[in-house]
């Protein structure tokens, strides 16, 4: 143990004298996490969501009020707090009490659930368990920054009936292709489907089933807009999931194309905040590390690692242009700040 704490005071210098007194941020901390085993994914949203300014600041602001009955938003608002207090300004942390309440809401499915997004605000565990009914309840304020809402439009090729429909979300999981970019993997998913054959749609207008145009569209952008990039896909020939380590740009500022004729907010810009990246050839072997965006410079956290790299050093983590080295560091989740 005394070995491991003078690795990580000296790992901790490093980065202080890296970063300098002078331009260290005032009132910030940069602390790695502690890995219990199989939790580099967990660490790897965490300090992404931390580094979520909005986010931080209401969990902050949650802990303040009167105590609750213990569960995940509870452990995750002692944890925030913890970082937020320290006395050292870089350093680590066991986020060991988080990490259990985790596992016991979420049985033991440690990590890799293979595309599907385990992030905390979409997966439900942030939602108003226990709640006290003087404050607004935690779900509506995940939501106010997570939430989006996408309108599903159906146009009736006979009378040309435009019917819409719409579904709220707190991520976008998006395909991803070779050599493209998240505008592309985005365009893709608002791209226009033709329903035909045994898939026709029934128009309300004509009273029958006819051949429609349907495409999805983002009608109000969220504040935090949280990207998951579909890199694991099952191989029936293989019987397994495969990583697709494909190229994909994620620019440090975009602007969403795909938004509705009456979106709330379609010039909405977004800064790239916190990256979660997948290292390795799949999904059940494989690490996770974050990259992260503090005040005006960029952070590695690899669990109880902390390092300052450079803005260009983010390309190293688009992905392959080859398929021949399947082994890669690749963008998995990204997530984007609004600047209003």
């Amino acid at each position: 143990l005394s070995v491991a704490n003078l690795s990580d005071g000296a790992n901790a210098s490093a980065l202080e004298k890296e970063i300098g007194s002078e331009q260290f941020p005032v009132n910030e901390h940069y602390f790695g996490l502690v890995n219990f085993g199989n939790t580099c994914y967990c660490n790897s949203v965490l300090q992404a969501l931390y580094f979520c300014r909005p986010f931080r600041e209401k969990i902050l602001a949650y802990r303040s009020q009167p105590r609750r009955k213990e569960n995940l938003l509870t452990c995750l608002a002692d944890l925030f707090h913890s970082i937020a207090n320290q006395k050292r300004k870089v350093g680590v942390i066991p986020p060991k009490k988080f990490i259990t309440r985790l596992r016991k809401e979420n049985g033991e499915r440690a990590r890799d659930e293979v595309d599907t997004l385990p992030f905390l605000p979409s997966n439900g565990s942030l939602d108003s368990q226990n709640h006290n009914s003087n404050t607004p309840p935690p779900s509506t304020w995940v939501h106010e920054i997570f939430q989006g809402t996408l309108t599903n439009e159906t146009r009736c090729l006979t009378c040309e009936t435009i019917s819409s429909k719409d579904e709220d979300f707190l991520d976008l999981s998006v395909d991803v292709e070779q050599n493209t970019s998240i505008t592309h993997c985005l365009r893709g998913f608002s791209n226009t489907e033709t329903l035909c054959s045994e898939y026709k749609y029934y128009c309300e207008e004509c009273r029958s089933k006819q051949e429609a145009h349907k495409r999805m569209r983002v009608k109000k952008l969220p504040m935090i807009l949280a990207l998951h990039l579909k890199r694991f896909k099952y191989m029936e020939q293989l019987q397994r999931y495969t990583k697709l380590s494909y190229r994909v740009v994620f620019p440090l500022e975009l602007r969403l194309f795909n938004t509705s004729g009456d979106a709330t907010n379609p010039e909405r810009l977004y800064d790239l905040v916190a990256v979660v990246v997948h290292c390795g050839s799949g999904p059940n072997r494989g690490h996770y590390i974050a990259i992260v965006k503090s005040h005006d410079f960029w952070l590695l956290f690899d669990d109880d690692i902390v390092e300052k790299i450079d803005a260009q050093a983010i390309e190293e983590f688009y992905g392959l242009t080859s398929e021949i080295s399947k082994n890669s560091e690749s963008g998995y989740i990204l997530f984007y700040q609004s600047r209003d």
